[in-house]
């Protein structure tokens, strides 16, 4: 089922009755969401993908734009008549009932010709169940299950209606990271299999990034970017979805451009072609450093921790923007620990530089 938003905003009165001008927690949202796809909403706490998604739901009502469901204009219809499945943060299950018993809950309250027998709506429970493979805890209770198995609970629940879309708000984040890792994979899995077009709001780039085919990056309501998670990665549009992107995150140095070389500090340390003579944000990815005797980036070296697969070299340069240089190379390179400092030199698709006014990408021009 493709998802189309036009313009969606969502504005609420100011809890402040002295400021008459409201807040804005969407702001004109434009957005097509293609047949079967998982799309994550990405952005930290307060930028609006949870009220994005009570609009989709219909717990919450635009206050401009429209809500397409394929061709069907569903804005003003309420949440049962839209064909959603929405699985919560909490996982929202009824404590004093079976596993079987929670999934089947919202069959029950069908009417007319979409009313089911108990046989029917048994057999529709146990199929959710082995989709999300819990078919086997269907006699426990909530109470008797982990976290993990809760959380399958709540998307069975979800699936057992067979919804055209499913919405998922934050739907791994009270569970341990272990969990976390194999919860969304199995997310990942249910929607190739059902091939219901999915939305899943996350603060989590990680979780963004790993199961998405897109990702739309918010901030303060509004959207900033949108794009396969990749390519918002290795071309971000403006210095928030940089610094946002990316674990480590993107080290940002104040840089300048002088006669089509990019310095930091009084070092030059790439040339660039084309861009004016300016002041700059320089964003370079931790894995963009290499390490080199010679390297036009000279730091002092803080500490080396190894992690087995790669060496991370915390570092500090006088042009740092933050607290410390963090670098991520090969294992393979052999750091020396007692000099004082450690010397790299760039990889030019891992450097990025923003307007310090605008914070936009600046882009060269061959």
């Amino acid at each position: 089922m493709k998802i189309v938003l036009q313009q969606l905003t969502k504005r609420y009165p100011n809890r402040n009755k002295k400021i008459k001008e409201e807040f804005t927690a969407v702001d004109h949202f434009d957005f097509e969401i293609p047949d079967g796809q998982l799309i994550g909403l990405l952005g930290p706490s307060g930028c609006g993908k949870s009220t994005t998604l009570n609009m989709i739901c219909g717990l919450e009502k635009p206050t401009e734009g429209r809500i397409f469901f394929g061709e069907d204009d569903v804005t003003d219809l309420p949440p049962e008549m839209r064909g959603v499945g929405m699985v919560f943060q909490s996982y929202a299950l009824y404590p004093h009932m079976t596993v079987r018993q929670n999934i089947t809950f919202p069959l029950e309250n069908r009417k007319g010709a979409d009313r089911m027998t108990k046989e029917q709506m048994q057999d529709a429970a146990l199929e959710a169940a082995r989709l999300v493979q819990i078919d086997q805890l269907m006699d426990r209770k909530p109470g008797e299950l982990s976290g993990g198995q809760q959380q399958r609970v709540a998307i069975a629940r979800a699936l057992v209606k067979r919804p055209r879309v499913l919405l998922l708000d934050e739907p791994l984040s009270n569970l341990d990271a272990r969990l976390r890792l194999q919860t969304r994979e199995e997310i990942r899995r249910i929607q190739r299999e059902t091939g219901i077009t999915t939305v899943f709001v996350t603060h989590d780039q990680e979780e963004a990034m790993s199961i998405s085919d897109s990702i739309v990056v918010m901030s303060a309501g509004a959207v900033q970017q949108i794009g396969r998670p990749q390519e918002v990665y290795d071309n971000p549009v403006n210095l928030f979805v940089a610094k946002f992107l990316g674990t480590p995150a993107i080290n940002v140095f104040r840089g300048s451009i002088r006669k089509g070389m990019l310095y930091l500090g009084d070092a030059a340390v790439m040339d660039v072609t084309g861009i004016p003579d300016q002041e700059v944000w320089t964003g370079i990815r931790p894995e963009g450093f290499v390490l080199s005797e010679d390297g036009p980036v000279k730091c002092r070296l803080v500490q080396v921790e190894v992690t087995g697969r790669d060496t991370s070299v915390v570092a500090e340069h006088p042009a740092l923007a933050g607290k410390t240089v963090r670098a991520i190379i090969s294992a393979e390179n052999v750091v020396d620990t007692d000099s004082p400092t450690v010397c790299f030199s760039l990889k030019r698709n891992k450097v990025h530089l923003f307007s310090m006014e605008t914070e936009e990408r600046i882009y060269e021009t061959q």
